[in-house]
């Protein structure tokens, strides 16, 4: 009995021995790996050398096709048109006919502007007879006063002799107050014969001024071209119904088109600087085959937040341009000492370039001032800044990761 006590006592232990044997065991016999050394990844990279030197920058600008001498020909007045002769983009000489209206509908008006105009003539005419005849009345009325003004100063004194009636002198006072009364009033006719004319040959002004306005509009109511041009567009066919002032034909000059292109507020100074000194720019068409160049005219009075419309003279007749038409425009800029020439995926957010310093990228700040082309063709950024200097390395590889700090293998170009 003790020994099978003992024996239930023993066997877990002993159960327990071998357990832990075995887990030792197992243990030891692992197989011992090596611990992984951490290593910093390189990044291969282009890079080239920078060189600060004097380079002639461009920008490209986006432009519309615009004509600042765009004629709106107009109906002279409210009428029928008979007849149109063009068609939108024929080409016409000075003095081809584009449209012609009924002469009908003007011939009335200027007929009663001409029956006007002789009216106030005749009036006129009348006017100059009538004050004639004034101032010979008035000579002859004032004899006449004098006449009876003699009579009363003679039955007065005949009454104070009791030689005549009181009866007889009231008669004589009675005429001399009529003669009075039509010397003022024939007076009055012929001192108000200046203002009278004065008035006639204001109304005779008028009615010449609407009798030219007739014959003006009877003479364009058959529309010609008033110089070379191109026609952009025909607003009336033949047996329409036109308003005085409604636009019949729109046309402009062949040389007087302009291209009106919006300049980046970074580049204002610069062009506001070259033009102040007298200098030329000029620009050329992008993805055309002409290689006509555009001289930079002006720029716009005003300006907005993001730039300044500058204008471009331009030929259409050479480059065959039409109004409304979107181009795109290389501006060559003046010559800016300093610029740096970057491929432009070394560029990053358009301000930002790395430098390469003891195999790793540095980030300095710089300003975009254009861009130019590289011999073999390629566009460049040009750049600006005062912490690159000339054989200073440039990392010439858009990495998407791009820090301070990053390691770099590159190879030199």
């Amino acid at each position: 009995m003790i020994v099978r006590a003992r024996l239930k006592l023993l066997l877990p232990i002993l159960v327990l021995l071998i357990a832990g044997a075995a887990y030792y065991s197992l243990v030891a016999s692992k197989t011992q790996r090596e611990r992984p050394v951490l290593t910093e990844k390189i990044w291969q990279i282009q890079a080239f050398r920078a060189q600060r030197q004097s380079l002639s920058p461009s920008v490209t600008l986006y432009g519309r096709i615009e004509s600042p001498e765009q004629l709106q020909a107009a109906a002279p007045g409210g009428g029928i048109v008979e007849q149109v002769f063009v068609r939108n983009g024929a080409s016409v000489k000075l003095g081809d006919p584009l449209v012609r209206m009924d002469r009908r509908d003007f011939s009335a008006a200027l007929l009663q502007a001409e029956a006007d105009l002789r009216d106030v003539d005749s009036q006129i005419a009348e006017l100059e007879v009538r004050h004639r005849s004034n101032q010979s009345a008035l000579q002859t009325e004032r004899e006449l006063m004098s006449l009876a003004q003699a009579e009363v100063e003679r039955l007065v004194e005949l009454t104070k002799q009791n030689l005549s009636s009181a009866t007889a002198l009231s008669s004589a006072r009675s005429e001399l107050g009529r003669r009075q009364l039509e010397v003022t009033a024939r007076q009055f006719e012929v001192d108000s014969y200046p203002a009278r004319l004065r008035t006639l040959k204001a109304r005779y002004d008028r009615n010449q001024a609407i009798l030219a306005a007739a014959r003006l509009a009877m003479e364009r109511s058959d529309l010609r071209a008033p110089f070379d041009a191109l026609v952009s567009q025909v607003n009336v066919a033949a047996g329409d119904r036109v308003s005085l002032g409604q636009v019949m034909v729109s046309l402009y000059p062949l040389h007087a088109l302009e291209i009106r292109a919006h300049l980046p507020t970074h580049y204002i100074e610069a062009v506001q600087g070259a033009l102040a000194r007298g200098e030329e720019l000029s620009a050329r068409l992008l993805n055309r085959s002409t290689s006509d160049r555009f001289k930079l005219l002006r720029l716009a009075g005003e300006a907005e937040a993001t730039g300044i419309d500058s204008y471009f003279a331009t030929d259409a007749s050479k480059s065959q341009l039409r109004p409304g038409e979107l181009l795109a425009l290389n501006l060559q800029l003046p010559a800016v000492d300093d610029a740096i020439a970057v491929p432009y995926q070394a560029i990053y957010g358009n301000s930002r370039i790395y430098k390469v310093v003891d195999d790793r990228l540095q980030a300095v700040d710089v300003t975009s001032i254009g861009q130019a082309k590289a011999d073999d063709g390629s566009v460049l950024v040009l750049i600006r800044s005062d912490q690159i200097e000339t054989g200073e390395l440039i990392a010439g590889t858009h990495l998407p990761n791009a820090v301070s700090g990053l390691k770099v293998s590159y190879q030199d170009d």
